[in-house]
């Protein structure tokens, strides 16, 4: 089996790599290719792991068998029509990606980004800020997805005794299906998650945020795409929203001249959720864990649609 990987590995993760694979395995690294050597390992591959230059599959791949991404967003590929298993990151990066966002939302309750920047100013306001701090327990919780960041979110928000409603389309985890049901409990939703894949351009638009609750928060884990940012910056300056957490924007870095930057009810992650020290490392065994799967005749985890964009 020759397995061509696109991730970019240190020596003591291509070696983690090659001990973990069961079986008759033939690896190659595409740092160790030429330009011209990497497209015909390419043409040989019959899994790819990691993410493949979108220039690269403009030609018939006839050998691939499946194709292991290295993120869990996917969206440059949906343009790209491939009839074998494609598998994302998603459950890999689930856990961090939801601890970041919940975090976010426990953070801008407690006041914490306010508490930052007094600390930088070196102002000490004691007792005065106490009454502008909230709890989340019992608050409404729309999380917007209902995939494998949304189903951690959710484990993680009922500890703290949230009200946790999921929508999307189809996924059976979800308790909402359309927008008329997600807009008929969002005028007592006081915190909406968004999970969303980039498929789901500008979901949440200029009506969306009319419909939300007065002095609600709005926290985007998924693609920044999903949100119309005008609208939700005009929102932000209305009071109509009370504050945003955003870990992704529509475009990534932020540009300097957006208003996001010197808004203090808005918490920037900058695309850092799904992050950790030991990033590649896990990923190598995730990669393990699927291709063996995938060579002992088992179903990968993490199965996507590249045109559904999940």
């Amino acid at each position: 089996m020759k397995i061509l990987v696109y991730t970019t590995l240190n020596a003591e993760q291509k070696n983690q790599l090659k001990a973990g694979i069961t079986g008759n395995a033939e690896l190659f690294f595409k740092n160790d290719l030429t330009e011209e050597n990497l497209f015909l390992k390419l043409a040989e591959a019959e899994i790819v792991l990691g993410n493949i230059n979108v220039s690269h599959l403009s030609k018939p791949h006839s050998n691939l068998k499946f194709w292991q991404l290295d993120s869990a967003g996917f969206d440059q590929y949906q343009n790209i029509s491939l009839n074998i298993p494609v598998a994302n990151m998603g459950t890999f990066y689930a856990q961090r990606c939801a601890e970041s966002i919940v975090a976010g939302v426990v953070g801008f309750y407690r006041g914490l980004h306010s508490l930052v920047r007094l600390q930088s100013e070196k102002k000490w306001v004691g007792s005065k800020i106490r009454p502008f701090l909230k709890g989340l327990t019992d608050k409404n919780v729309v999380i917007l997805g209902a995939g494998a960041i949304a189903l951690a979110a959710k484990k993680m928000l009922t500890g703290f005794g949230c009200n946790i409603t999921l929508t999307a389309r189809k996924n059976p985890n979800a308790t909402l299906h359309s927008l008329e049901e997600l807009f008929s409990i969002l005028p007592e939703t006081d915190v909406v998650i968004n999970t969303l894949p980039g498929s789901a351009e500008n979901y949440v638009n200029e009506e969306f945020i009319n419909v939300m609750k007065q002095g609600s928060i709005y926290a985007n884990v998924g693609r920044g795409n999903t949100t119309d940012e005008n609208a939700l910056i005009n929102a932000l300056e209305k009071g109509k929203i009370a504050g945003a957490i955003l870990d992704v924007t529509a475009i990534e870095p932020l540009p300097i001249e957006s208003k996001l930057w010197d808004m203090e009810q808005v918490i920037l992650t900058q695309h850092s959720a799904g992050g950790d020290k030991d990033e590649t490392s896990g990923k190598v065994k995730h990669f393990i864990k699927n291709v063996n799967k995938f060579l002992n005749g088992e179903q990968p985890e993490d199965l996507v649609d590249l045109k559904r964009g999940y």
